[in-house]
């Protein structure tokens, strides 16, 4: 194994960035500042660092398909490794350290979530370069975030004497919580305090050890599940029954902040000032902050026309979005949802994306266009007792050989060709043909070529909904 680990954690649902993120889709999978998604992007900002190893994902278990899809395109072997739910950041780090200590291994593990942006990642390369030889020294390693206001939705984190010259690293102070505005001017004028990161770079044993000391109890948790687990390719799962009773921690909570001092049993901890344009894109003023702005101080994408308008943030995922004398403002179109926000409110998002949850409204939840290992399908139209979509198959990918207890289904090819099965006939459709699937009758799609398959669906039944399918094969181990 490599001597450095990055362990990307990417765990997050992301609800203040709806309705472009979604709990199924959610923001890391997204290319909200650049051409990379934040996952991506995330991974790659380590590549020139001697000594760096694949990456090692934990990652949710219906994101498994997207995530692996990502790195491939990034060039990427890594692991992913999965969690059937959430259980916060430590669990998901003790899980990695684990996974790290049975390839027979101490690395450096850097871990990072996958939802943030740096801008400048040379510096940030420079800051983990230093960071790892702390670690390798046996410290456990944060980095503090150089505040440049007195903001009041991030952690703190006060730095003590100094560990190098130069001010490069500093002893590990105390944790603080979320401050008012008084309380984080005050820490702004102080000058010893930076916000959270929420980036650790530590040996595998390390966490290890103090975690044993701090929270035992996660320890034994994820240690009974990786070994009830199993490795399937490049997917690591773990025992469901065995995680669920983990408890449910934070990093910060479970050990950071209790290696603020000299304690007998527990590593040294260090604290690295970062500028390099860190932001965790919490919300929508927080991504307006992070991109291009022009002289008005507007940033867009896609079809925008802005007239008269100053600090707007305008995104545009299908349709010409036209904003005229708005200030302050965020306006988000996409497939099935507009949001529209003033700067100061953008946090309440979250309070709409928990209203449609309790409406039992899968928009919340899903995007029109839904993304399957085999490919994806956009659902264009949908009303009594039929539902109408696209379908996209990649080369030489299978959808599951299924059947349906209350829908028949109609697909025409309109690019590309499938093979379809249909009962005991296996057949070709090309462009421009069709075929029809009765209710109850096993079948199956495939694209055998070389080129994208994109088809029509038309379903029609007394029951459309996504769990009516039963399975009898499936390439991608789905029940």
């Amino acid at each position: 194994m490599n001597k450095i680990l990055p362990v990307v954690l990417s765990g997050g649902s992301g609800t203040r960035l709806w309705p472009l993120s979604r709990e199924k889709y959610p923001k890391q999978l997204l290319p909200l500042v650049g051409e990379q998604s934040m996952l991506q992007a995330t991974v790659a900002r380590l590549d020139g660092i001697d000594g760096l190893g694949e990456p090692l994902l934990v990652c949710n278990e219906e994101h498994r398909f997207v995530v692996a899809e990502q790195l491939r395109v990034l060039g990427k072997n890594g692991k992913a490794l999965l969690e059937p739910f959430g259980r916060n950041t430590a669990p998901a780090l003790t899980l990695a350290a684990l996974w790290a200590e049975q390839q027979g291994g101490d690395p450096v593990l850097v871990v990072m979530p996958a939802d943030h942006v740096i801008l400048d990642a040379a510096t940030f390369r420079a800051a983990v370069t230093h960071a790892v030889g702390l670690a390798e020294a046996g410290m456990a390693v944060t980095f503090g975030i150089t505040p440049d206001c007195p903001e009041t939705g991030y952690g703190y984190i006060q730095q003590g004497r100094a560990l190098s010259a130069g001010g490069a690293a500093f002893e590990l102070a105390r944790f603080v919580e979320k401050p008012n505005r008084e309380t984080a001017q005050a820490y702004l004028d102080a000058g010893d305090f930076l916000w959270n990161s929420g980036i650790f770079v530590m040996r595998a044993s390390t966490w290890l050890a103090a975690l044993a000391h701090c929270r035992a109890d996660i320890l034994a948790a994820c240690r009974l599940a990786l070994q009830g687990g199993s490795e399937d390719g490049d997917f690591i799962r773990v025992d469901p029954a065995a995680f669920g009773k983990c408890p449910s921690d934070s990093i910060d909570y479970a050990v950071m902040e209790h290696l603020t001092g000299t304690v007998a049993g527990l590593p040294k901890s260090a604290v690295i000032p970062l500028a390099a344009g860190w932001s965790d894109v919490g919300a929508w003023d927080a991504l307006w902050k992070v991109l291009p702005k022009c002289d008005e101080g507007n940033a867009w994408r896609g079809d925008v026309m802005l007239e008269g308008c100053r600090n707007t943030l305008a995104i545009s995922e299908n349709r010409l979005v036209a904003c005229v004398g708005l200030s302050n403002l965020v306006v988000v179109e996409t497939d099935d949802a507009v949001l529209v926000a003033h700067h100061d409110a953008t946090q309440d998002v979250k309070k709409i994306v928990d209203r449609l949850k309790a409406d039992g409204r899968s928009v919340a939840q899903w995007h029109r266009k839904v993304y399957r290992p085999w490919g994806w399908y956009d659902g264009v139209d949908a009303g009594e007792r039929f539902q109408v979509k696209r379908i996209g198959v990649k080369p030489g990918a299978a959808l599951s050989l299924q059947m349906h207890h209350h829908r028949a289904e109609h697909w025409i090819v309109v690019s590309g060709t499938a093979r379809v099965t249909k009962g005991d006939e296996v057949f070709l459709v090309s462009e421009n043909q069709s075929t029809y699937i009765p209710l109850g009758v096993k079948h199956r799609l495939e694209n055998p070529g070389i080129v994208p398959l994109e088809m029509i669906e038309v379903q029609s039944g007394s029951y459309l909904g996504e769990d009516d399918i039963v399975r009898f094969e499936d390439t991608y181990g789905r029940r």
